[in-house]
């Protein structure tokens, strides 16, 4: 693929990640309000992040080639798991995701001045049982404080994983099939 895209995040996750796919891009970051609305289910929520984060890229004069937006959210018992507020919050989290099976759901959404199109990708992980020790170990290492559910499985998080069905890149913050196949249909419509 030749096109090139504007990529509206500034995680080095995704830059890595979309620099695997060979798309042409360029990076800058977006302010977006990501509080979730009242009542608001996740998969609604994810989408209109990602749709919100490649629609304020377009409005900050990113219009000559499609922007990227793309947002992650940890989900379990149909509630959002968010970033970590403090380590109390994280504590509460992981003995949350202890033992279970969750859901990361990652949104991508490309936009330009004429339209914008998204998708939703879902992934099952599941945990192992975590001790107190472990917990705060990991709390430790700085590690969870900027992702989403408390963990990175691309980090030192991914050692509580035993179980992934899906997309292990969408666990980490871009789905790389379903981007390149979304930007192929975005661009033949």
């Amino acid at each position: 693929m030749t096109c090139a895209v504007y990529l509206a995040s500034a995680s080095p996750r995704r830059k890595e990640l979309l620099t695997q796919l060979g798309i042409e891009f360029s990076q800058f970051s977006v302010d977006a309000d990501e509080s979730q609305l009242a009542n608001e289910l996740p998969y609604d929520y994810v989408e209109r992040l990602a749709r919100l984060k490649a629609q304020m890229g377009v409005k900050q004069g990113y219009t000559d080639r499609p922007v990227l937006g793309s947002d992650t959210v940890v989900v379990m018992d149909n509630q959002s798991l968010c970033k970590p507020r403090d380590k109390d919050d994280f504590t509460h989290t992981l003995k949350r995701l202890s033992g279970n099976t969750h859901q990361v759901l990652t949104a991508i959404a490309f936009a330009t001045p004429e339209k914008v199109m998204s998708c939703i990708v879902s992934t099952d992980v599941t945990f192992k049982i975590l001790n107190d020790e472990e917990i705060d170990a990991y709390w430790q290492t700085g590690e969870p404080q900027d992702k989403a559910g408390g963990y990175g499985i691309q980090g030192l998080g991914g050692r509580f994983v035993t179980h992934i069905s899906g997309s292990y890149f969408a666990v980490v913050g871009l789905p790389l099939y379903e981007t390149e196949q979304l930007l192929h249909t975005f661009l033949r419509g």
